[in-house]
């Protein structure tokens, strides 16, 4: 996909001509790669043997910071690494620019590790001088590089307005999100100005993003769960004044002529708002999970929310309160339908139970559930986490000897061990799987649940460190809009 946007890039720049000629020139003889770049460049008047030789030659692919400085653009590039590492590499990389609006772009190619650019020059006359200075700047427009964006805080300000006031494109606005969030796991950034950024998407519509920012969402309150536990509760009523005025745009009830998506957007933010804990979401899914056990035919849950409808129940479920858990089990054993049966096993371990976690996941290994099913039950929430390891760890000579010679085997793993968090965890996984053999199937797949696993330790030490995210989730938590 790299190489088709660079190559995409290189086309625009060049003629059919020199394309014509390499074709012609090579017509009888066979032709190198670096034959084709020749051609390119010769028609472009671009590096392109130099470009291509970046991208072709070296792993990986770089996050380009940017500030502004004396009205001038710094740019700086550097390998990205999930773990936040220093990487090697440099590469020629293609960045394109909005300024304030989509009608003034620019596009140049950074060559060295750092660079600066007089912004005046860049627009020319398109843009007003006092204008420069409060103008937002979009780098990368619409996602078309292959590299993560930086922004310095007051450039990041003024994206997050934008953001606000729907300015920017679905893309742009994926975009800015996703490298925010991959920058914040590799501590390149901190989760404060993270959650920042997400409050800007409140008025979002687009189920693109409203999805992405619905598993940033989830992701988010697992690691603050490990690094500030007593937090917790402000990160959830963030999370719940955020995705609130999209649940009531769309309602329970399907719209006239409305898309799939919003059907789609519908399931996932009552779902979201379900697991965060909304009284008012809570209430009305029970409403409807009590309808539909007395009329599997009610209007009242189609299958669209019934997803949330069975969160919701799990959610309020514990071994002292088994109502809930109990009819589910009983929709379970008598639908006909393998989807719906997916569905339920999928909201079983929703609940913030250990001991009815552990019910669930012996309830997966019976002959009730089809052996391809059962990693649809293994929980990834904070409150189940330790449970599922603990039973991984009881029933693995069970579980090796049943899927050992399949790909599920590795979703066990993988299932069950990324959702850590500490240094010490990982040990004791490696420690075990060391210890017990016959992990030949699973080597890769525990190779990367690990780094995972150490990835999200360092992110909660530096979540721990940081001095002002207690106020900005606070705040967040509480904002009047």
């Amino acid at each position: 996909m790299k190489l088709l946007k660079l190559l995409l890039y290189i086309t625009y720049s060049c003629n059919q001509r020199s394309l014509a000629s390499y074709i012609k020139k090579h017509a009888y003889s066979n032709a190198k790669t670096v034959d084709l770049w020749n051609a390119l460049e010769e028609g472009s008047g671009e590096p392109v043997n130099k470009l291509m030789s970046s991208w072709t030659k070296q792993q990986g692919y770089p996050v380009v910071s940017v500030k502004v400085n004396d009205q001038k653009l710094e740019f700086n590039q550097s390998q990205f690494l999930s773990s936040g590492a220093n990487g090697e590499g440099q590469w020629v990389v293609p960045v394109t620019l909005c300024f304030g609006s989509y009608d003034v772009r620019k596009n140049f190619l950074l060559q060295a590790k750092s660079e600066a650019l007089d912004i005046k020059e860049l627009v020319g006359s398109q843009i007003a001088g006092d204008q420069v200075a409060n103008s937002w700047i979009k780098v990368n427009v619409d996602q078309t590089g292959f590299y993560r964006v930086k922004y310095d805080e007051p450039l990041a300000a003024r994206l997050r307005y934008a953001i606000d006031k729907q300015l920017l494109s679905t893309a742009d606005r994926h975009g800015i999100l996703d490298d925010l969030f991959a920058l914040c796991m590799a501590r390149q950034e901190s989760l404060t100005s993270l959650i920042n950024l997400m409050g800007a998407y409140r008025g979002e519509v687009e189920y693109i993003v409203l999805s992405n920012l619905i598993s940033v969402s989830y992701k988010v309150r697992r690691i603050a769960a490990d690094a500030v536990p007593d937090l917790v509760d402000y990160f959830k009523q963030f999370f719940i004044n955020l995705f609130q005025y999209t649940a009531e745009r769309l309602g329970w009830e399907p719209k006239p002529g409305e898309s799939h998506l919003d059907a789609m957007l519908r399931g996932e933010i009552l779902t979201a708002l379900a697991q965060f804990g909304h009284d008012l979401t809570l209430e009305e899914a029970n409403k409807r999970f009590q309808a539909f056990l007395n009329d599997r035919n009610t209007p009242l849950c189609p299958p669209d929310i019934r997803k949330a409808t069975y969160v919701a129940v799990m959610q309020q479920a514990s071994k002292t309160n088994r109502s809930g858990y109990e009819s589910l089990l009983k929709v379970y054993r008598e639908t006909d339908l393998s989807q719906e049966k997916i569905r339920i096993l999928g909201s079983l371990s929703d609940t913030p139970d250990p001991d009815l976690v552990l019910e669930v996941l012996n309830f997966m290994l019976t002959p009730e559930v089809r052996s391809q099913d059962v990693i649809m039950g293994l929980p990834t929430s904070p409150e189940g986490r330790e449970v599922a390891w603990e039973w991984l760890k009881e029933n693995w000579k069970r579980i090796l000897e049943t899927y050992g010679s399949g790909f599920l085997i590795t979703r066990f793993v993988s299932a069950v061990v990324s959702p850590f968090a500490s240094v010490e965890k990982a040990k004791e996984v490696e420690d075990f799987f060391a210890s017990h053999g016959g992990t030949k199937p699973i080597a890769r797949t525990l190779k990367q649940s690990l780094e995972r696993v150490n990835i999200n330790a360092n992110w909660v030490e530096s979540v721990k460190d940081e001095k002002n995210l207690a106020d900005a989730v606070k705040e967040l938590a509480y904002r009047k809009y």
